[in-house]
């Protein structure tokens, strides 16, 4: 009987050592404004919804819906275009990655461009490509100003707008070689469309 007892108090012990799942549960931490841009930056914002088991999914929403942050527009955007934790909505993600883009984002604007020029989620529209990477690259987003540089030596756009894109990536910093060597590409590129005078003041004017 007193074996039985033991036995019994010692399963109790066990018992309350272990933990229980709201114990060893741990909230995950909205991203701060900061964290998430980097996040965006790095193309990493949607696979971190992941990680983090879409349980930030509610608080997302309020802060792209209510609070009308553009940094969480443009990821709410990309979760219902993608259908990443929640039910897939093109139109709706779209609707969500504008508004960021209309508050000034970079990322928002430089999305898309990319997205009317290579015709994801709509049509081409080289014109409107051209109007939203020209916005994101006077943000000094090097994505766009890379695109935009692809599109001027394909032969699109205007020459007048060559020089302040030359100027944009001539003082571009980036520890990328692979990503240095195309800016010294695409600037030899746009060099040989203008006269030598004009490629000499925008290497002295910054943008």
């Amino acid at each position: 009987m007193r074996v039985c007892f033991i036995l019994f108090i010692v399963a109790l012990s066990w018992l309350f050592a272990l933990p229980s799942k709201a114990q060893s549960f741990e909230a995950v931490q909205i991203y701060t404004d900061n964290q998430l841009l980097d996040l965006i930056k790095e193309n990493k914002h949607l696979s971190q919804v992941v990680l983090d088991e879409c349980q930030l999914v509610q608080d997302i929403e309020a802060r792209a819906v209510k609070a009308k942050l553009p940094s969480y527009q443009f990821l709410w955007g990309d979760m219902l275009a993608f259908g990443v934790c929640i039910e897939k909505d093109i139109e709706l993600g779209l609707y969500y990655m504008q508004l960021s883009a209309d508050q000034g984002l970079p990322e928002g604007l430089e999305q898309l461009g990319r997205y009317h020029h290579v015709g994801k989620f709509m049509q081409p529209d080289l014109n409107k490509a051209i109007m939203y990477l020209k916005a994101a690259s006077a943000s000094n987003n090097l994505k766009a100003q890379l695109r935009l540089a692809d599109i001027y030596n394909q032969g699109h756009g205007s020459p007048l707008d060559f020089p302040e894109l030359y100027s944009q990536l001539h003082y571009a910093v980036t520890d990328d070689k692979k990503v240095h060597k195309r800016i010294s590409m695409s600037l030899a590129k746009l060099a040989n469309k203008m006269p030598e005078h004009i490629v000499a003041k925008a290497k002295r004017i910054k943008y």
